[in-house]
Protein backbone atom coordinates (compact mmCIF):
# COMPACT_ATOMS: atom_id res chain seq x y z
CA UNK A 1 0.00 0.00 0.00
CA UNK A 2 1.45 3.25 -0.85
CA UNK A 3 1.72 5.91 1.40
CA UNK A 4 3.93 7.78 4.51
CA UNK A 5 1.88 6.13 7.28
CA UNK A 6 1.94 6.86 10.19
CA UNK A 7 0.15 10.09 10.13
CA UNK A 8 -0.50 11.57 13.70
CA UNK A 9 -2.00 14.33 15.23
CA UNK A 10 -2.55 14.90 18.97
CA UNK A 11 -4.79 17.05 21.40
CA UNK A 12 -4.86 18.00 24.78
CA UNK A 13 -7.18 17.54 27.14
CA UNK A 14 -8.18 18.84 30.58
CA UNK A 15 -9.79 15.91 33.06
CA UNK A 16 -12.92 17.00 33.95
CA UNK A 17 -14.74 16.40 37.15
CA UNK A 18 -17.74 15.02 35.47
CA UNK A 19 -15.41 12.34 33.68
CA UNK A 20 -14.14 10.85 37.26
CA UNK A 21 -15.93 8.71 39.61
CA UNK A 22 -15.31 9.24 43.57
CA UNK A 23 -12.16 9.10 44.08
CA UNK A 24 -11.29 11.81 41.03
CA UNK A 25 -9.64 9.43 39.07
CA UNK A 26 -10.84 9.43 35.06
CA UNK A 27 -13.61 6.77 34.51
CA UNK A 28 -11.85 3.90 32.39
CA UNK A 29 -14.62 4.56 29.35
CA UNK A 30 -13.85 8.54 28.78
CA UNK A 31 -10.44 7.06 27.45
CA UNK A 32 -12.88 6.17 24.40
CA UNK A 33 -14.16 9.73 24.13
CA UNK A 34 -10.84 11.20 24.03
CA UNK A 35 -9.67 8.64 21.46
CA UNK A 36 -12.64 9.73 19.17
CA UNK A 37 -11.57 13.62 20.12
CA UNK A 38 -8.47 12.91 18.68
CA UNK A 39 -9.60 10.77 15.71
CA UNK A 40 -11.96 13.87 14.71
CA UNK A 41 -9.27 16.17 15.25
CA UNK A 42 -7.04 14.32 12.74
CA UNK A 43 -9.49 13.97 10.17
CA UNK A 44 -9.80 17.37 10.73
CA UNK A 45 -6.24 18.38 10.31
CA UNK A 46 -5.63 16.31 6.71
CA UNK A 47 -9.49 18.64 5.12
CA UNK A 48 -11.69 15.71 6.31
CA UNK A 49 -14.16 17.18 8.81
CA UNK A 50 -16.09 14.13 9.98
CA UNK A 51 -19.32 16.34 8.45
CA UNK A 52 -17.45 16.15 5.16
CA UNK A 53 -17.34 12.28 5.43
CA UNK A 54 -21.21 12.15 6.25
CA UNK A 55 -21.96 14.25 3.09
CA UNK A 56 -20.36 11.60 1.23
CA UNK A 57 -22.97 9.38 2.30
CA UNK A 58 -20.18 7.23 4.44
CA UNK A 59 -19.84 6.66 8.37
CA UNK A 60 -16.83 5.28 10.31
CA UNK A 61 -18.29 2.86 12.87
CA UNK A 62 -15.79 1.28 15.18
CA UNK A 63 -15.33 -2.40 14.38
CA UNK A 64 -12.90 -2.99 17.51
CA UNK A 65 -12.05 -0.49 20.21
CA UNK A 66 -9.03 -1.43 22.95
CA UNK A 67 -7.63 0.16 26.05
CA UNK A 68 -4.65 -0.61 28.18
CA UNK A 69 -4.57 1.47 31.08
CA UNK A 70 -1.03 2.10 32.33
CA UNK A 71 -1.58 4.83 35.27
CA UNK A 72 -4.83 7.11 35.95
CA UNK A 73 -5.51 10.50 34.68
CA UNK A 74 -7.19 12.25 37.78
CA UNK A 75 -9.07 15.69 37.99
CA UNK A 76 -7.98 18.75 36.55
CA UNK A 77 -5.00 16.83 35.09
CA UNK A 78 -4.48 17.97 31.69
CA UNK A 79 -3.39 15.07 28.80
CA UNK A 80 -2.77 14.65 25.71
CA UNK A 81 -4.09 12.22 23.55
CA UNK A 82 -1.98 11.26 20.17
CA UNK A 83 -3.70 9.13 17.43
CA UNK A 84 -1.37 7.07 15.04
CA UNK A 85 -3.13 6.25 11.42
CA UNK A 86 -1.14 2.90 11.17
CA UNK A 87 -3.04 0.99 8.75
CA UNK A 88 -4.97 2.08 6.05
CA UNK A 89 -7.12 -1.49 4.45
CA UNK A 90 -9.52 -1.65 1.33
CA UNK A 91 -12.42 -0.69 3.55
CA UNK A 92 -10.93 -0.47 7.07
CA UNK A 93 -8.44 1.78 8.82
CA UNK A 94 -6.53 1.18 12.41
CA UNK A 95 -5.95 4.30 14.46
CA UNK A 96 -2.97 3.58 17.46
CA UNK A 97 -3.67 6.03 20.61
CA UNK A 98 -1.46 6.94 23.31
CA UNK A 99 -2.57 9.10 26.44
CA UNK A 100 -0.22 10.68 28.35
CA UNK A 101 -0.20 13.21 31.50
CA UNK A 102 1.78 16.47 31.15
CA UNK A 103 3.92 18.09 31.98
CA UNK A 104 6.34 15.03 31.86
CA UNK A 105 4.54 12.84 29.12
CA UNK A 106 4.01 9.92 31.95
CA UNK A 107 1.93 7.35 29.95
CA UNK A 108 -1.53 6.42 30.63
CA UNK A 109 -3.00 4.66 28.38
CA UNK A 110 -2.50 3.00 24.78
CA UNK A 111 -4.86 1.67 22.62
CA UNK A 112 -6.27 1.64 19.39
CA UNK A 113 -9.38 1.70 17.36
CA UNK A 114 -10.43 -0.25 13.77
CA UNK A 115 -13.11 0.87 11.65
CA UNK A 116 -14.78 0.44 8.26
CA UNK A 117 -16.42 3.21 5.89
CA UNK A 118 -19.84 2.15 4.96
CA UNK A 119 -22.35 3.33 3.12
CA UNK A 120 -25.68 4.75 3.88
CA UNK A 121 -27.15 0.86 3.18
CA UNK A 122 -24.45 -0.13 6.12
CA UNK A 123 -22.39 -2.01 3.84
CA UNK A 124 -18.36 -1.47 3.54
CA UNK A 125 -17.31 0.94 1.07
CA UNK A 126 -13.82 1.00 -0.43
CA UNK A 127 -11.37 4.08 0.85
CA UNK A 128 -11.44 6.10 -2.27
CA UNK A 129 -7.98 7.05 -3.61
CA UNK A 130 -8.52 10.79 -2.16
CA UNK A 131 -9.66 9.59 1.56
CA UNK A 132 -6.15 7.04 1.20
CA UNK A 133 -4.13 9.31 0.64
CA UNK A 134 -5.07 11.83 3.66
CA UNK A 135 -5.20 9.09 6.12
CA UNK A 136 -1.60 7.83 4.76
CA UNK A 137 -0.19 11.36 5.70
Amino acid sequence: MPGNLPLEHSVKLRVRFAETDAMEVAYYAEYFVWFEVARTELFRSVGLPYSEVQKRGLHTPVVRAVADYKSSARYDDEVVVKATATKVGRSSFRLDYEVLKMPGGELLCVGHTVHVFVGEDGRPKRISDEIRGKLAG
